[in-house]
């Protein structure tokens, strides 16, 4: 057995590797820059995580979510695998502490954002360190083509000139052949090894539904496909609203969104990786970085902007392998939105600059001055008070930030963190002044043991029921023993934050390319008509759209998709079809269950019978509307 086996099994519990994770993993220990292209679910974290344990050093992974970087880490300190991650919020101490650490040793792996990268603290440390390698996680990101282009990412090449000959893996589930150039040319890839699992989904059913009744429709897909679902929509309002309708027709249910308390979100998720709820109703950040293999449903309630987000989206089915189901729902108002989309997600030079202008307004920040500073940011409050539609300002915020104006992170909830900044001793001495602070810092210690060596995420309510204290008794001891400067105390925080970045200027003299957003317009317009494309099309393969999107050529169709499965049926003769009616009505049944379940030819076959047999008197519909045989043989 392989080093890189032993690993797999010692660590994970598994015998093989997934399709090209060994040779992913191989052509990294071997030095060698790789582009690995692997679909929802297949597996791309354990292609950076075990080659951090084969190599000397420590593997710098680069993720632009923060939620996501929290999830790897809590799950690889459960495997035994040291890790830890710098994001924003973090003290200049807490970053140097943290990286002082990695200089020791004490980890395999330090994840970062992409925004982390260009601080003074971080490039001061990072000649330093031993990496072994570079992982650029959601690595189409860095591309201007694709659809989540990130500005920070274009930064990541700028550590080739600090460790020149370390190798740089790029991951990505979705990404077009432009996007891939676009990758290996900013990451300054050499000669790189390219690794593209197919994006063929054999095991997953492709559908899409034109329907002015959207609840109802999901009421009845939820029925019949039984089991672990999602359904995805565009608004928090809306979770709630079709959360609330689910449970109203005794489907287990619940919604999901970043506006609620994140005692309450990690509820739900807890009691849906735990089958207790079947089906949670989500914005579509809900999922990533979940590893439930066993979801056999996902609807996409509101139609979804271009093909890379809807294929990743649809990708979190059927990890497991087994039958799963991807539905799209879609009207008029979504073809209609999706069509005006462009000029909403790239708003005008003059909304441009007027967000500008309230941004600083809003910080306070004078004309002229550079605070290089983390604010916390709630767009909800910031559009009320400036008046501002919250859809137009938030992707305002976000072109601005390609600008290279400032940077917001995610909102997503950052732990409690402390760290003692002094030795024991000074603790002892702590008891002859101050016995309650002395108290509660050896408590703290018998609590988390890694206190002396980097800042540690801490649950303030499991300490306050510990000690017995109130929680708000208790951080009062721990703001006083942080002012004493006997440890770093950061709060919990929950909300997004902007870094600002540049000297600010004066919003009518503002540099702002709009070449670029022209640009970026008509790519945008690009990918939302091939997702309307998608959506109508009534005869061709889906998955062959979607792979031929992709650039993977592919001649057979799927036949796994609606449209397979009516371009590919066996319509019954008019006597079968007539006997297979007779079964179905051994009971009464409605219209819908006559035709649900069959090809719209077929139910239009069936629907012709009816109507025959209505006018001739062999059927009739009974006061409850349903369709019953006039005549039932005894």
């Amino acid at each position: 057995m392989s080093v890189l086996h032993q690993l797999l099994k010692k660590y994970w519990g598994y015998e093989n590797f997934r399709p090209f994770q060994q040779e992913i993993i191989e052509a990294i220990v071997s030095g060698n820059d790789v582009l690995g292209l692997l679909p929802t679910g297949g597996g791309k974290s354990l292609c950076y995580q075990l080659p951090a344990l084969a190599l000397d050093g420590c593997c710098l992974v680069i993720s632009p979510l923060i939620a996501l970087m929290q999830d790897q880490i809590q799950r690889l300190n459960a495997l035994q695998i040291s890790a830890v991650h710098i994001h924003s919020g973090m003290t200049t101490e807490a970053v140097s502490h943290v990286l002082d650490q990695v200089a020791d040793g004490a980890f395999k792996l330090i994840y970062v954002s992409p925004e982390r990268l260009q601080t003074r603290t971080f490039l001061s440390e990072l000649e330093g360190l031993k990496i072994s390698f570079i992982a650029v996680d959601e690595a189409h990101c860095i591309s201007q083509w694709g659809y989540d282009f990130r500005p920070d990412y274009l930064k990541i090449a700028s550590l080739r000139n600090i460790h020149p000959h370390i190798p740089i893996l790029a991951l990505t589930a979705t990404a077009t052949l432009e996007v891939q150039l676009d990758i290996q040319q900013h990451l300054r890839l050499n000669r790189a090894r390219v690794y593209k699992q197919s994006f063929k989904r054999e095991n997953i059913f492709y559908a899409t539904f034109y329907c002015e009744s959207k609840p109802s429709e999901v009421v009845r897909l939820l029925k019949k496909n039984i089991g672990c679902s999602i359904v995805y929509c565009r608004s928090r309002k809306q979770t709630e609203v079709i959360a609330k309708h689910l449970q109203d027709f005794e489907i287990s249910a619940a919604c999901y969104h970043a506006g609620m308390s994140k005692e309450r979100r990690e509820d739900i998720q807890s009691k849906w990786m735990n089958n207790l709820v079947d089906t949670v109703v989500a914005t579509i950040a809900f999922g990533m970085g979940i590893d439930k293999a066993d979801v056999r449903t996902v609807i996409h309630y509101d139609a979804p902007e271009s093909i890379e987000a809807y294929y990743q989206e649809a990708g979190r089915a059927g990890r497991d392998h087994k039958p799963s189901k991807a539905f799209v729902l879609y009207n008029s108002t979504d073809l209609k939105r999706l069509k005006d989309s462009g000029l909403e997600r790239f708003p005008s030079e003059n909304f441009l600059r007027l967000v500008y202008q309230s941004i600083c307004e809003h910080f306070q920040i004078p004309t002229g001055s550079n605070p290089n500073k983390y604010f916390d940011f709630d767009l909800t409050t910031f559009c009320t008070h400036f008046k501002l539609p919250a859809v137009a300002t938030h992707n305002a915020l976000r072109l601005l930030e390609q600008e290279e104006l400032w940077t917001i992170s995610d909102a997503v909830f950052h732990p409690a963190t402390i760290y003692f900044t002094v030795d024991r001793e000074v603790l002892f001495d702590l008891e002859k002044t101050h016995h309650h602070l002395h108290w509660v810092a050896i408590h703290l210690l018998r609590l988390y043991g890694s206190l002396f060596y980097y800042p540690t995420p801490i649950r303030l309510s499991v300490i306050a029921q510990h000690l017995k204290l109130k929680i708000s008794d208790l951080e009062r001891c721990l703001f006083q023993l942080h002012q004493m400067q006997i440890l770093e105390y950061i709060q919990p925080k929950d909300c997004a934050q902007i870094h600002f970045h540049h000297t600010r200027a004066d919003s009518q003299y503002l540099i702002i390319n709009l070449n670029r957003i022209s640009t970026l317009r008509k790519k945008h317009n690009e990918r939302v008509w091939a997702m309307v494309r998608l959506l109508e099309e009534s005869e061709n393969c889906r998955e062959k759209v979607v792979l031929q999107y992709f650039g993977e050529a592919v001649q057979a169709d799927c036949l796994h998709c609606d449209n397979c499965q009516k371009k590919h049926a066996i319509i019954p003769t008019v006597t079968e079809a007539e006997n297979q009616m007779r079964q179905l009505l051994a009971t009464p049944q409605t219209i819908f269950t006559l035709t649900e379940d069959v090809t719209s030819d077929v139910a239009e076959q069936r629907m012709q019978i009816i109507r025959t047999w209505l006018d001739k008197g062999i059927v009739i519909k009974n006061v409850k509307g349903f369709i019953e045989l006039a005549y039932r043989p005894t």
